[in-house]
């Protein structure tokens, strides 16, 4: 490729970090990283009635949680900044001015009531080719009352002048041709009042100066597509207008709509990558990050939402999806949301990495919930042991955290009904023994065990359950004497004996 490549992220400021933006992100980044290219993060805030506060700093913590870091951005530097839109605002108004000038823009004077009015008398009212002429703009007024409006400071809007009976074509790397007719196309403000520029305006001249190469984004833009492509062309800037993706959907469960944030609360899981609480009302929308999802896992099933490398492989590296991606093989139509498909990636990637790789996230796990840890070479044994059992980070909570402290609830109800006198025995039995025993491993407790239970004539699986509920407070968890082993001998008496006290109070 002679260009380097150049792609762009460009979120508006405005709340949480939806998954679809972030898989556009980790498309962008993908491709980026594989050519060699630049990965540029942009700030898309000109509308300003929308910035929430917060919201771009969120952003970029979502990007690193991922591993996704920009080459340039704000916070990052770059030859082409600055990266926010509205320390840009200067910029703008010439390439708006300069349309005008070329009779591909106009001025137009509508107040919100007149827009307002117009729409009340025309319910599919679009500002285009069919009603300009009834509009107070400088297509229906004479120069000089233009010339006398713009003198007077009265606030106007620039508007591109759609043609007519025209056909806007370009070739999607995704969808192949796609082509619009601009008699259906309205004639969007470029620049507002206060002289900010709107997306259209802002996308485009932004993508020129930072010499953007590719521009990958989702489905829902490709009826801003025949705006963009008529500015590149008005600007004179055709021969360097980047090529175009536009991804598919991601779709709710049933594949019928968008997923939105909505769709997730009502079906119990998250759309956002991390926790957001919105400033204003103090309502938080919970991510996947603090329900215990892996960065790894997240981008893997991302990756997956809409593309495939061909193969039967499922669980990607970072650096894997880098070598594997392809624009080639993403889909064209939308991709279902899977929950459980998406639990399963997260319950893989726990498989495939170390205890002391996870040793991190699962003492972040233990400390938002007061789980005390004194000895860490022990806590990545036991997350080795567990972790097979577990589909969430937050389920080293129930599988570890009893390795860590006593149980905070017994579920003793499937072992009470059947409680002995002889079973309390066997238990007091089997204390005095674990005091006395020097070797404490699993074999050696095992077979103290089943010795003493064959003694007193019990069978090991009505005593092994009850032990098990003394250890861990249910019925879970590894092999029994793998738990008794590594909690050690005086924490296995202090639980038998708590056990016993329980027990024999419910009898």
């Amino acid at each position: 490729m002679s260009e380097k490549v150049r792609v762009r992220f460009a979120p508006s400021p405005t709340g949480g970090l939806h998954l679809g933006g972030v898989r556009t992100v980790l498309f962008n980044y993908l491709f980026a990283r594989q050519q060699g290219g630049d990965f540029v993060l942009r700030i898309e805030d000109t509308d300003q009635t929308r910035y929430v506060e917060g919201a771009e700093q969120y952003i970029i913590e979502c990007l690193n949680w991922c591993g996704i870091i920009p080459d340039e951005g704000p916070d990052f530097g770059g030859e082409y900044g600055p990266y926010r839109q509205s320390e840009r605002k200067a910029l703008y108004r010439q390439y708006a001015e300069q349309l005008v000038a070329d009779g591909y823009a106009y001025y137009a004077f509508d107040t919100p009531e007149d827009l307002d009015k117009k729409r009340s008398e025309l319910p599919n009212f679009q500002y285009g080719h069919a009603h300009r002429q009834e509009m107070r703009n400088s297509i229906s007024l004479s120069e000089e009352e233009v010339k006398q409006l713009l003198a007077g400071g009265v606030p106007h809007v620039i508007r591109i002048k759609v043609p007519q009976n025209e056909t806007v074509s370009f070739d999607d790397m995704i969808r192949q041709e796609v082509s619009f007719e601009t008699s259906l196309v309205d004639d969007k403000v470029l620049l507002k009042a206060d002289g900010m520029p709107t997306y259209h305006l802002a996308v485009v001249v932004d993508d020129y100066l930072m010499k953007i190469t590719h521009a990958f984004r989702g489905e829902e833009w490709l009826p801003s597509a025949p705006v963009h492509i008529l500015l590149w062309k008005y600007l004179g800037w055709e021969d360097s207008m980047p090529k175009w993706a536009h991804l598919p959907l991601i779709l709710k469960p049933d594949g019928h709509g968008k997923l939105s944030k909505r769709d997730g609360a009502r079906l119990g899981f998250p759309v956002y990558a991390m926790n957001w609480i919105d400033p204003q009302t103090n309502e938080l929308t919970q991510g996947f990050r603090e329900m215990g999802f892996l960065p790894e896992a997240f981008v893997n099933l991302l990756a997956m939402l809409g593309w495939n490398d061909g193969t039967d492989q499922e669980l990607f590296s970072m650096e894997e999806l880098i070598e594997k991606f392809s624009i080639d093989r993403v889909n064209k139509s939308g991709a279902k949301f899977d929950f459980e498909k998406a639990q399963w990636y997260n319950a893989e990637w726990i498989k495939k990495i170390e205890g002391q790789k996870l040793k991190e996230k699962v003492l972040e796990v233990f400390g938002a919930n007061n789980i005390q840890i004194a000895d860490e070479r022990k806590l990545s044994v036991v997350i080795d042991l567990v972790k097979d059992r577990c589909t969430l980070l937050t389920d080293f909570i129930s599988q570890a955290g009893y390795f860590f402290e006593n149980p905070r609830v017994y579920d003793f109800s499937s072992v009470s009904p059947k409680w002995t006198a002889e079973k309390a025995s066997f238990f007091v039995a089997y204390s005095e023994i674990l005091n006395a025993i020097t070797d404490h491993s699993p074999t050696n407790l095992e077979v103290a065990f089943k010795s003493l239970a064959e003694e007193k004539s019990l069978k090991v699986g009505d005593v092994m359950l009850p032990f098990r509920i003394m250890l861990v407070g249910g019925k879970f968890g590894p092999a029994v004497f793998e738990i008794a082993s590594i909690i050690g001998k005086e924490e296995s008496i202090l639980r038998i004996r708590k056990g016993l006290d329980m027990l024999n109070k419910e009898v």
